[in-house]
């Protein structure tokens, strides 16, 4: 009793000196740009945030980057012979102009008409593919954090990489998150594989399939034959091969050297005014950090990883090839689908703020396509909630048909969210300027991130259009 009244004692001073920080950093307009900095450093050092994560990336993977492996992940990563449905590859959920991201609010898969962007038709599936800029760094993947860490460390393998069933820890061997990842996309039928015979139906099946149209193209053996020397002596290229590969392109997707970065780091002219009031409030007053965490396995990723009820409107499409939750089958129940336990209901994983004024759509399910509109929602839910309007907020038209119930998803709603937070319009203006401006590292640009989308690929088959 006597430990815990102690560990009681210094959580509670830890708050106290947390909320004297965050006081002091509550500048006004006539403080002296000295003194702002100096406001900002001091709640940057307290979070322990030091702009310093994206070089950490070698050193955690205890090797150099593999480029010409990563570069034979970027071309498969672009091709649909990856696809059993013959349609889809990785990019047509994950555009390189977006971050690697979704041109959708709600992603579209197998039978799609070959564009990636607004133009993208077909059956959708049930959630927003998220950017897969700097989540070499990430202990949980996907919205449900169905693929994780055990011990919170992606670059772990220790105590298990665990997954849904039949997956289960049969990954954990494997180095590396992303790469036990790689072993699920060309399974999921809505995504890549596609619901009709020949398509095997079990995931290793599946792998087998795709592995052996790899095997089958003359040009792919060459390239994996450079990458693997039981390949170039005559040995079949193996799905954890491709795996290692695409997870490789992916580890190059670092880009986590934004204005907020290089203040941490000493250039205290790398974010504007607005933007280092932004952060103030996003550290402060706004209670941002809360969930959006910087410390410890949160990476400087600006997401805690866990999974929290943020109140957001329910969508659901028209078609899809999905069934949604819920007695309307118009809900999305979250890590409810992942545990079977009620409790979890709604509850989806914190996003990651980093780059996101590349998104062009907002929270899992995308029901807000402006940043300001998103934010401005998600500092007052319950208040929002009854006025959401899904034309107003710009999804497209298939998904603004009848909504999933709002009450039960409010009734769950995370505490930390429950209290609104007032900002003026000043305030508001410079959160808005700190999450758009001050998160994006400017590396990460449509123009140069275009560059990335191969101009052909070795089974010869045509790259989506990107918009």
């Amino acid at each position: 009793m006597y430990i815990q009244q102690c560990k009681l004692t210094i959580a509670i001073l830890a708050l106290i000196c947390v909320g004297v920080i965050v006081q002091a950093a509550g500048a006004s307009p006539g403080s002296t740009e000295d003194a702002l900095n100096e406001k900002l450093s001091a709640v940057l050092s307290y979070h322990g945030f030091t702009g310093r994560i994206g070089s950490t990336l070698e050193q955690r993977l205890g090797r150099k980057i593999d480029n010409q492996l990563a570069d034979l992940g970027r071309l498969a990563f672009h091709d649909s012979l990856l696809g059993l449905n013959d349609d889809n590859s990785c990019s047509g959920c994950h555009s390189a102009p977006l971050g690697f991201g979704d041109s959708q609010s709600i992603a579209i898969g197998i039978d799609n008409n070959n564009v990636v962007g607004p133009d993208r038709t077909g059956p959708r599936n049930q959630r927003r593919a998220p950017l897969l800029l700097n989540n070499v760094f990430y202990p949980a993947l996907m919205w449900n954090s169905r693929f994780n860490s055990v011990n919170g460390n992606p670059f772990d393998n220790s105590a298990g990489f665990q997954f849904p069933l039949p997956e289960g820890f049969s990954l954990s061997g494997l180095p590396h998150l992303l790469t036990a990842q790689a072993f699920i996309p060309t399974t999921e039928k809505p995504e890549m594989a596609g619901f009709h015979p020949p398509v095997p139906g079990t995931n290793d099946g599946i792998r087998a399939a795709v592995v052996e149209r790899l095997n089958a193209n003359a040009e792919y053996r060459k390239l994996f034959g450079q990458n693997f020397a039981e390949v170039k002596s005559g040995a079949p290229i193996t799905y954890e091969m491709l795996a290692q590969a695409i997870a490789e392109f992916e580890f190059t997707l670092v880009f986590a050297d934004a204005p907020i970065d290089k203040f941490a780091r000493g250039q205290k002219n790398a974010l504007t005014d607005d933007e280092k009031y932004g952060a103030l409030i996003f550290f402060g007053s706004g209670n941002c950090v809360s969930c959006h965490a910087v410390s410890g396995q949160a990476n400087e990723m600006f997401s805690d990883f866990r999974q929290h009820v943020a109140g957001i409107p329910q969508i659901a499409p028209a078609v899809g090839n999905v069934t949604f939750d819920g007695p309307g089958v118009n809900e999305d129940f979250g890590l409810e689908q992942v545990t079977a336990n009620a409790s979890d209901r709604y509850a989806f994983r914190t996003s990651p703020l980093r780059n996101l004024a590349l998104q062009p759509s907002f929270f899992h399910n995308g029901c807000f396509t402006s940043l300001e509109d998103a934010v401005r929602y998600h500092l007052d839910a319950i208040g929002s909630a009854p006025s959401y309007n899904p034309i107003a907020a710009g999804v497209d038209a298939d998904l603004q048909g009848p909504q999933g119930p709002i009450a039960p998803v409010l009734a769950r709603l995370d505490p930390a969210l429950a209290t609104p937070v007032t900002l003026s319009t000043d305030e508001f203006r410079q959160l808005i300027a700190f999450l758009g401006n001050g998160l994006l590292d400017p590396k990460a640009n449509p123009h140069d991130l275009r560059k990335l989308i191969p101009a052909r690929v070795p089974s010869g088959r045509s790259i989506h259009l990107f918009q």
